[in-house]
């Protein structure tokens, strides 16, 4: 028997099926509760030193068409993220966010450290075996992840599709982007004695054509004689700190990118860094690595990875501190780098065949001069004058001198060999230690290796940070916490990073993918090795081998 429909049934059915029609294949996979496509393109981009609280200060003079105001309003965000380890560096913020894991597992402590065996200098990206190709390779330089001891997301992602995904990275820094690429990926940086970007031999003997072919014409020449001065009008400026607590008369606005030589030369394309144009040059080379490898079209039809380190937030932050008018305007200018970056992936690409990921490695105190003027107790402490009192006082108790036998900030080793040849007991060494730096103007908190192999720490926060910093087999035998706005420093200029304090450990995590992630402002708690599990659960692999973050379900369609 055929069904007869009335002429309003036949209506309601011409216009469901226009509906069906007219509705996305994604939305459709959605509303049936299946999993949307695969991204085509992943991209993590790394702000080096952003805290978060400066994108939340500037959010308003962001350009509408800014990267930042795009995350900020079509992106998932996280204004309570964390680098939630206790030791904020760039080598350490860098590794946590994809391999998911903390220093105690992933085995990058530092940006550098003292090998407890040789007490030679450890970098964090030292390979000997390994150079840069076809530029100069000084010994300890980073060329290759062989500190690195787990996985990436990269790494795990190449394995799933038989190493048919390609993972590349660039970075101003050797250490942002060979910790990005992981083990399996392929890491590029900026040269800062040719202005070129290298790989190292660790990945491939020779670059690539479209390498070769990004460096004729010596694009990185192209800013020499020119100056960086304030994008915006004098008030938008008005609430920065003063010029004259954070920079000295000859480094202020307009800062002039030249050299002594009169031409382009090291001097040069070193001063390039602290500014926007390595920034610039860094987001220029992506662009070329993204049309020269194809990525995000890739034959085999699985997604690609491209990492990115925008390297120069931090040395302006270094230099003037993120209450200076130079941080406040080169965040602005990077705002609009990254907005013609995100327009480039949309056209090349597609946004929604892509996920964007926007990170930072570490936070920034402010410069103590200006933290002292707003009455805060704030101080820089020599750590050579720290040691020789330290082994003052040891050496008043225990008989014997040089017990403090080397300084690996933040942490102090001990000498074990002179501890054993006296017949003293380590632990009492340490706990007379920390006892005296307790007392010494600036620290706030020691903890000691007994304590921390013994899991014998404070039920704190700053205690946990601290735990998942320290490395058995790598850190010293006593770590040492500041005062806050207070650190290690040998200079009278400038501010650093590193401690387990908000303003070093809170950064920004966007994330953006409509089809794939909510937008949304979330106050939910959030760390940033997070990122790492939450990647892997949308790509459908597993993760990486130390990932301990939790996957950000919250988000997820």
């Amino acid at each position: 028997m055929k069904l007869q429909l009335t002429p309003s049934a036949n209506l309601l059915r011409r216009l469901l099926i226009t509906s069906l029609l007219s509705t996305p294949v994604i939305a459709l996979a959605a509303q049936a509760g299946e999993k949307p496509a695969q991204p085509k393109l992943m991209v993590v981009l790394v702000v080096d030193g952003l805290p978060q609280e400066q994108v939340v200060r500037y959010r308003e003079q962001f350009a509408a068409n800014g990267g930042f105001r795009r995350l900020l309003d079509k992106g998932a965000w996280f204004s309570n993220a964390h680098q939630a380890h206790g030791v904020t560096l760039t080598a350490v913020g860098h590794t946590a966010i994809l391999t998911g894991a903390y220093p105690y597992q992933h085995g990058i402590i530092a940006n550098e450290w003292t090998d407890r065996k040789t007490l030679e200098q450890m970098y964090c990206t030292q390979d000997n075996a390994h150079s840069y190709i076809g530029e100069e390779t000084k010994a300890g330089a980073g060329t290759s992840p062989a500190n690195l001891k787990v996985s990436t997301v990269g790494d795990e992602l190449k394995y799933a599709t038989g190493n048919q995904a390609k993972v590349i990275t660039v970075s101003g820094k050797d250490r942002g982007a060979i910790l990005l690429a992981g083990k399996a990926g392929t890491a590029y940086m900026y040269m800062s004695k040719s202005g070129h970007f290298a790989s190292s031999t660790y990945y491939m003997q020779s670059h690539p054509a479209w390498v070769q072919q990004y460096h004729q014409g010596n694009p990185q020449d192209r800013f020499y004689g020119q100056e960086w001065k304030p994008l915006l009008a004098d008030k938008a400026y008005i609430n920065d700190a003063s010029d004259d607590l954070v920079a000295h008369p000859k480094e202020r606005f307009p800062y002039q990118y030249m050299s002594k030589s009169g031409k382009p030369d090291a001097e040069y394309y070193n001063k390039l860094l602290t500014g926007p144009f390595v920034d610039e040059m860094t987001l220029d080379f992506a662009r070329a690595a993204i049309e020269g490898e194809n990525l995000g079209k890739n034959p085999a039809g699985v997604t690609d990875v491209l990492g990115v380190s925008l390297s120069s937030h931090d040395y302006v932050n270094h230099a003037y501190g993120p209450e200076s008018r130079m941080s406040h305007d080169h965040l602005q200018r990077l705002d609009r780098l990254l907005g013609n970056f995100f327009s480039y992936l949309d056209k090349r690409v597609g946004l929604d065949n892509t996920i964007v990921v926007l990170t930072a490695d570490h936070g920034f105190p402010n410069v103590p001069e200006f933290s002292q003027s707003i009455k805060r107790e704030a101080q820089r402490i020599n750590s050579k004058d720290m040691m020789a009192a330290l082994n003052k006082a040891l050496n008043a108790k225990f008989g014997s001198e040089q017990l403090a036998e080397k300084w690996s900030s933040p942490t102090i080793l001990l000498n074990t060999k002179l501890i054993a040849e006296k017949n003293l007991k380590q632990s009492e060494i340490e706990a007379a230690a920390a006892e005296f730096l307790l007392g010494y103007s600036g620290i706030a908190n020691v903890y000691t290796r007994h304590q921390l192999e013994q899991g014998m720490v404070p039920d704190t926060r700053q205690a946990k940070l601290i735990q998942r910093a320290w490395n058995r087999q790598l850190s010293g035998d006593l770590l040492l916490v500041t005062q806050p706005y207070t650190y290690f420093s040998y200079g009278a200029k400038g501010t650093s990073h590193g401690s387990p304090y908000s303003y070093d450990t809170n950064v920004p995590l966007m994330i953006m993918g409509k089809p794939w992630f909510r937008a949304g402002n979330y106050s939910q708690y959030a760390e940033v090795v997070d990122i790492a599990p939450t990647l892997s659960h949308l790509l459908r692999i597993r993760p990486p081998s130390g990932a301990e973050g939790r996957v950000l379900s919250e988000i997820m369609h």
